[in-house]
């Protein structure tokens, strides 16, 4: 064996090691959010049995699709060491622009509204990602800024009217109600959209490199990643599923305004944090942020049936992100220690 060979092997078993470890790491917490929102709903069906009802956890399952899809999203940004708070305005926009189409041309193909959506929503995060990149203006300032044009630019488009369930056509309705083999359209679209992003980054080159982005963005440069580029990817690709989901939601609650999807992109946050998604970018899967959407929609559905107050209910939700931020940190340096003393061991 030759003397570069024998120095590849050893580096290339390290990095399998360390990427085993961090696999490793995601499937705890994945598993752990799983246990949590067991035990929640086993408690809440002990205390109010109606909670585990099929109807009842066909509710469940739907009200999360959609913050799932925009947590996939999310997730993208985050990882990156970015953040987007724009998307549950770009949902309110993609939202009221395929009720708006649909009341006014029912005839309508609805891949080309669904296609509309994707691309406005697109559209937005391309404005978001340019301004990050090139402008190299701070996540948080540019996407705080557009949460507020997109709402104002809502405002505007709708100009007070609103779209009802009576003037969209039951085929783009039944996407919000009908099932497949028992699973909601909703869901399955979801899962999807979740497998297919979950993929991509776990599978694929360029979404591997959104990881070193976030690990170490200095470092990611000088070894050659186009770091612009992916950034860029991520916020238009981020804008793309909330347009989706702005159609979703359309499909789902029928009656859309200037108001759709406020506050939506606070939860899809909390959502991927609770899901193992660190805040400081560089780690966390898609299907954990998927995993905390349901966790919180079930938290926030458990609280209502056991007729807790609002105040709790927002309580509760603000000290799981907090549990959860205190956990990421804890495992980061943990891990962080077993790596450097496995790298202690093999040099010595």
């Amino acid at each position: 064996m030759s003397a570069t060979a024998a120095g590849q092997a050893p580096a290339a078993l390290e990095g399998g090691s360390e990427r085993r470890l961090i696999d490793l790491v995601f499937r705890i917490r994945e598993l752990g959010i799983v246990a949590a929102l067991l035990i929640l709903v086993a408690v809440t069906a002990a205390i109010e049995p109606r909670f585990i009802h099929a109807d009842s956890l066909r509710t469940l399952a739907v009200n999360a699709a959609i913050f799932a899809v925009l947590a996939a999203g999310q997730t993208l940004v985050i990882v990156t060491r970015n953040v987007d708070l724009s998307q549950g305005s770009v949902l309110g926009l993609a939202a009221f622009m395929a009720g708006d189409l649909l009341s006014k041309h029912s005839g309508l193909p609805l891949p080309v509204v669904f296609l509309l959506g994707i691309a406005l929503g697109g559209a937005c995060g391309l404005l978001n990602g340019t301004l990050v990149t090139f402008g190299q203006v701070p996540a948080l300032v540019v996407t705080l800024g557009t949460l507020y044009v997109f709402r104002g630019l809502a405002f505007l488009w709708t100009s007070g009217r609103q779209v009802n369930a009576e003037t969209l056509p039951d085929s783009f309705l039944k996407i919000g109600t009908n099932s497949v083999l028992g699973i909601p359209i909703l869901v399955l679209i979801a899962l999807v959209v979740i497998l297919v992003v979950g993929q991509w980054l776990r599978d694929y080159r360029s979404g591997r490199e959104l990881y070193a982005i976030g690990s170490n963005p200095d470092g990611a440069r000088l070894a050659g990643v186009r770091s612009d580029r992916r950034v860029l990817t991520a916020f238009v690709l981020s804008g793309a599923l909330a347009g989706l989901g702005g159609v979703l939601f359309t499909a789902r609650f029928a009656t859309v305004d200037a108001t759709a999807g406020t506050g939506y992109e606070l939860t899809v946050i909390a959502a991927a944090v609770v899901g193992g998604v660190a805040i400081f970018g560089g780690v966390g899967t898609v299907y954990g942020a998927a995993l905390g959407a349901l966790l919180l929609g079930t938290i926030t559905s458990s609280l209502i049936v056991l007729k807790v107050e609002a105040f709790w209910q927002q309580a509760a939700v603000g000290a799981l992100l907090l549990l959860a931020i205190a956990f990421d940190r804890l495992v980061g340096l943990r891990v962080d220690a077993a790596l450097r003393k496995r790298s202690a061991r093999r040099a010595s």
